[in-house]
């Protein structure tokens, strides 16, 4: 067997990018209606620590159920696919993808152990720790972390061998229907024929798990969603005071997501220092925070087919809660 190959770390990602990309978005999304603030600002320390715990939580279902479709069927992903290169975008740990990079390297895999693994996320800690655990796991195998942002920097990523992008966790529900057409258009433009899609996307399903799911018994995704404003108060020097907002999330039939929102139960003016500016919210206007869009199979099918992409197999967890879709661009 080879032996370990030092990872290769490329950072795209200017070290203000953080502060500077918090300004634009405060600026935007608080300076006009309706209100917002992008749900990237949720994941400081503070933020990842409520997510994981979120993950565990009785009523949260996405993280196992994906698990467990992993589980099941990542060999037969691994033999659907004839990439040599494995992408991760938003990686983070790559805790999952494990399972799927254990069937890539498999020996006995028809198209051969895949060469390559290109993990892609914003935190620069998070992405060397893993890269050395992963090349350390996987002897052989090069580890080309990226540091950047995916919705910015998918023109940059390594090319050369046949690259299977995944896209887990159901990031995709977290983009406005528009922002995630463009999204998946970039993602088309940087890909070549004949490349690859894994998609996991959260499924349609009874009302009452789904909002469940963002409104748990222990108020946990409450304390998250609430955490932006800590962030904006860190970062910015604002004057939020987050108990003075209820969170508010509620299910969208028309375009079929969980919205989690918060709202002002009294008239405030919040100053900004760090954007300039100052927003003044009355009793009962809100702050989108998140969205989680839901998705069924068809409609799944149709986003890719207009992005560029044709569905090759989509495999669903027992209970038909989440589905990872394997799409190929033509």
């Amino acid at each position: 067997m080879s032996g370990v190959v030092e990872p290769r770390v490329q950072v795209l990602l200017d070290p203000d990018w953080a502060s500077g990309s918090l300004v634009d978005d405060v600026r935007r999304g608080l300076g006009g209606r309706p209100r917002r603030l992008p749900p990237k600002w949720l994941y400081d320390d503070v933020g990842a620590g409520l997510f994981d715990e979120i993950t565990r939580l009785p009523e949260y279902y996405p993280t196992e159920a994906e698990r467990a479709i992993l589980a099941a069927h990542a060999a037969e992903v691994a033999e659907a696919c004839d990439a040599s290169t494995v992408v991760e975008l938003g990686s983070g740990t790559s805790d999952k993808t494990r399972t799927l990079l254990d069937a890539f390297r498999d020996p006995g895999r028809s198209h051969g152990p895949v060469r390559r693994f290109v993990p892609v996320d914003v935190s620069d800690a998070t992405l060397r720790q893993a890269a050395t655990m992963l090349s350390e796991r996987y002897p052989g195998m090069a580890v080309e972390a990226v540091v950047g942002d995916f919705t910015l920097h998918l023109a940059h990523l390594p090319r050369g061998d046949r690259r299977m992008v995944a896209f887990l966790g159901s990031t995709i529900g977290n983009f406005y229907l528009e922002e995630r057409h463009a999204f998946l258009g970039a993602l088309a433009d940087s890909l070549e024929p004949g490349e690859w899609l894994l998609l996991g996307t959260d499924l349609v399903k009874p009302l009452d798990r789904l909002v469940a799911a963002y409104d748990d018994s222990a108020g946990v995704t409450e304390r998250f969603i609430r955490n932006c404003l800590t962030v904006v108060n860190r970062e910015l020097g604002a004057d939020f005071d987050p108990g003075a907002f209820s969170y508010v999330p509620f299910w969208d039939p028309r375009m079929e997501r969980v919205d989690m929102r918060l709202r002002a139960e009294e008239p405030q003016v919040v100053t900004v220092p760090g954007a300039e500016i100052v927003v003044e919210l009355g009793t009962g206007e809100e702050i989108c925070v998140e969205i989680s869009t839901k998705f069924r199979p068809e409609g799944i099918a149709a986003e890719l087919a207009e992005a560029g992409f044709a569905v090759e197999r989509t495999w669903t967890d027992a209970d038909d809660d989440f589905a990872l879709t394997l799409a190929r661009r033509t």
